[in-house]
């Protein structure tokens, strides 16, 4: 049975203090969840303070991207290597933001997810379509292209490491929502996709999140679907009570 996976994308937010507070806070509350796999993805900037924070507690750390040279002359990127020396064991890549605002690729993403899993990290591979192409029919063709591109050549047991997010990118910070059968139904495709690329077992293995203006009054309703095994939370995980909240949902 796949254990639920709750994700904190903190984002471009917080300072110093304010990061440290958030995350000591979150693990005093998180003593007495059991059952659950947690983790906060801090600013980069923020990752060492955070990491040091959460230490011995229950909240696993990841970082919000990577680049996929292990060094070089790459002015203001970060290594898997630079995010392993300070204890990440998640890293979320090809978020939406990453693809609409900063330009990236299915090929960038896919050289990223290759050298995370070659790491020993846990990659949250992040899908989802723009409104347009959900209300013009598009959504599956969409996810099936983001899939194909970003995690080609993975083998079965890379891709039952990986987890993949998926984000309807309409519902990312608007307030928004897929409906819990609108979620359910694309996590199912996904589900299917990963048995025609690869086999049952693998389909059955794979954790796949929910993202998109998660909020603890609509979280059990959300992770209760049978193929959505977590979230991954923007806004909602920038407050101790509705990080938790979230987790309640489980």
């Amino acid at each position: 049975m796949r254990r639920q996976f709750i994700a904190g994308n903190w984002k471009m937010n917080l300072d110093r203090a304010s990061a440290v507070a958030l995350a000591k806070g979150l693990v005093k509350e998180a003593k007495n969840v059991d059952g659950v796999d947690m983790a906060v993805c801090p600013p980069s900037v923020y990752i060492d303070a955070v990491g040091k924070a959460i230490a011995g507690s229950k909240i696993g750390l990841g970082a919000q991207n990577m680049y996929h040279e292990p060094k070089g002359a790459f002015t203001g990127e970060i290594s898997a290597g630079m995010l392993l020396d300070l204890g990440c064991k998640y890293v979320i890549l090809g978020h939406s933001e990453r693809r609409h605002v900063m330009g990236e690729t299915d090929g960038e993403i896919n050289q990223k997810v290759h050298v995370a899993l070659e790491a020993g990290m846990t990659p949250i591979v992040c899908v989802g379509e723009l409104l347009v192409e959900r209300e013009t029919g598009k959504t599956g063709e969409v996810i099936r292209h983001q899939f194909d591109g970003s995690l080609v050549g993975l083998s079965a047991e890379q891709m039952a490491k990986t987890v993949i997010a998926y984000e309807p990118v309409w519902a990312i910070g608007t307030g928004r929502v897929a409906t819990p059968q609108q979620a359910e139904e694309v996590h199912l495709d996904l589900r299917k996709i990963i048995e025609d690329c690869y086999n049952k077992e693998t389909a059955r293995a794979v954790r796949i999140q929910y993202g998109g203006s998660v909020k603890p009054d609509n979280a059990a309703d959300l992770l209760t679907q049978p193929n959505i095994d977590g979230a991954l939370v923007g806004g909602a995980s920038l407050k101790v009570d509705l990080f938790m909240g979230i987790i309640a949902g489980v």
